[in-house]
């Protein structure tokens, strides 16, 4: 496959998801984008087009408690960060969005340290 449908593959599984995920204000939806370097999370409110919680491994915050960014460990540690955000602004519960990445690796432990924080999916 060359570059091109690679990238037509990840649009449609993008909109595959995004098609049945969708944010509320009761329930707004986790967004993940993950690079090869970082990962970043925002919870976003799709009624209102508003972002509420937006963290990743570039914060200020997390700098110092991620020796190395592109790894488990510090999806792990954005996840715990995002769910501790998300719950002091008020948010309980949330529509988790993988975008086009498949659950598992950095994704399912980035979902896993979320819950484990408190954050209902």
């Amino acid at each position: 496959m060359n570059r091109k449908n690679i990238q037509r593959a990840a649009l449609r599984r993008k909109f595959r998801v995004r098609k049945k995920v969708r944010g509320t204000s009761e329930r707004p939806r986790l967004s993940v984008f993950r690079s090869n370097k970082h990962i970043y999370v925002q919870v976003i409110d799709d009624v209102a087009g508003l972002t509420l919680v937006s963290i990743g491994t570039r914060s200020k915050s997390l700098r110092a408690k991620i020796a190395k960014t592109g790894n488990k460990k510090a999806a792990e540690i954005v996840g715990e960060a995002a769910a501790r955000e998300a719950l002091g602004v008020g948010i309980n519960c949330v529509c988790f969005d993988r975008g086009p990445y498949k659950f598992h690796g950095r994704i399912k432990s980035l979902a896993d340290a979320a819950r484990k924080a408190g954050l209902a999916f």
